[in-house]
């Protein structure tokens, strides 16, 4: 199997970047398909649409129904094979994202992805996260091609709920560790080979950064500004940790995020929170060294450590061993985990990681 490294053709990131739309996306046509929600497109449409009109090309929005969905991309696809559209834009959440690159995937145009929000890693990654339309994990599509371009304006990023980019850095936070269970197991990643030295550093770079500088970054967001601690960790969140996860491999944090999505309490949270404590779970699996450094700053970042912060609030037998089936299902990322993993052995680490949780927040 060959190493393979994959990423977007382009990245911009800088504040106000949003205004200059149209010139980014010059070469890719001059009739878009814009993905956005109704508040997305109250905040941001006026600023699109000026940028096209500056360009003389047109876009198009269209309201956003909730979830990744195989019915709300089909819905979309019909939207796209009734007009002439030359791309697709995604304006907003991680799911927003994955649709629009599902989209562009299956009506085979360009995609422009415009993260309105630092909370996932899915905005540079050739991969969509299908979700059914109640919200369960389905399955993931991987696709063929990185995204076009991928536009980070942080004039947004910094306006939004500090708790969005922290649950950012809960999903970046799995992307070392990933990555690092990945290559020690030989397993194929996200990109279809083994893991390159360059992704490899570039996920460890991702966790150095924001164990230097995440808490610091919370602190100016909850401030509404963007600090070079808050820059930092947009980049980390965005394209260290979208870099790093799908050059680098997933295994066991991602694969106990899919496993807590059966749980409707948890339905409520976000993915980089689940993330969290699947990393927390995964460390406790391989014993590892760094496992007290995770959970102390999730503590202070404000990521779940334990169950009851993920919506939990009654703890069963039963319950924890679905998400563990869930987790352990075959094809699923645990299993590249560099040692045998099974249901009782997600539902004993789940069990600990919560214990562990508990214990450092009372002391």
């Amino acid at each position: 199997m060959a190493n393979i490294f994959i990423a977007p053709s382009k990245y911009v990131q800088g504040a106000g970047e949003i205004k200059k739309i149209g010139d980014y996306t010059a070469n890719f046509g001059e009739n878009a398909l814009a993905l956005i929600s109704e508040s997305g497109y109250k905040r941001n449409g006026a600023d699109i649409e000026a940028s096209f009109n500056e360009t003389g090309a047109k876009v198009s929005f269209d309201y956003f129904n909730g979830e990744c969905s195989l019915n709300e991309i089909e819905r979309l696809n019909n939207i796209v094979a009734e007009n002439s559209y030359d791309f697709i834009i995604g304006i907003g959440g991680g799911k927003i994202l994955d649709t629009a690159k599902a989209v562009a995937y299956f009506c085979k145009l360009p995609v422009v992805i415009v993260p309105t929000i630092a909370s996932t890693d899915a905005p540079c990654s050739a991969l969509s996260v299908i979700y059914t339309d109640e919200g369960v994990f389905e399955k993931y599509l991987f696709l063929p091609a990185n995204p076009n371009l991928v536009l980070m304006d942080t004039d947004i990023i910094a306006k939004s709920p500090a708790r969005l980019t922290v649950s950012g850095m809960g999903d970046a936070l799995a992307t070392y560790f990933e990555a690092r269970a990945t290559k020690r197991s030989g397993s194929g990643t996200c990109a279809g080979g083994k893991i390159t030295n360059a992704a490899m550093a570039l996920a460890k770079l991702c966790y150095e950064t924001l164990i230097e500088n995440g808490i610091d970054a919370k602190l100016a967001l909850e401030r509404k500004v963007c600090t070079p601690a808050v820059d930092m960790v947009i980049e980390a969140n965005t394209l260290l940790s979208g870099i790093g996860f799908e050059s680098g491999g997933l295994a066991g944090a991602h694969a106990v995020h899919n496993g807590f999505t059966v749980l409707p309490e948890t339905h409520n949270m976000y993915h980089g929170e689940k993330v969290a404590f699947g990393t927390i779970t995964q460390l406790v699996m391989e014993n590892a060294e760094e496992l007290e450094e995770v959970v102390l700053f999730c503590i202070e970042a404000g990521l779940p450590v334990t169950l009851k912060e993920l919506g939990v609030e009654e703890v069963t037998p039963e319950k924890i061993m679905a998400v563990a089936k869930a987790a352990s299902d075959v094809g699923e990322t645990i299993h590249n985990m560099p040692f045998e993993v099974t249901a009782d052995t997600v539902y004993a680490a789940i069990m600990a990681a919560d214990a562990i949780g508990n214990y450092y927040l009372n002391n």
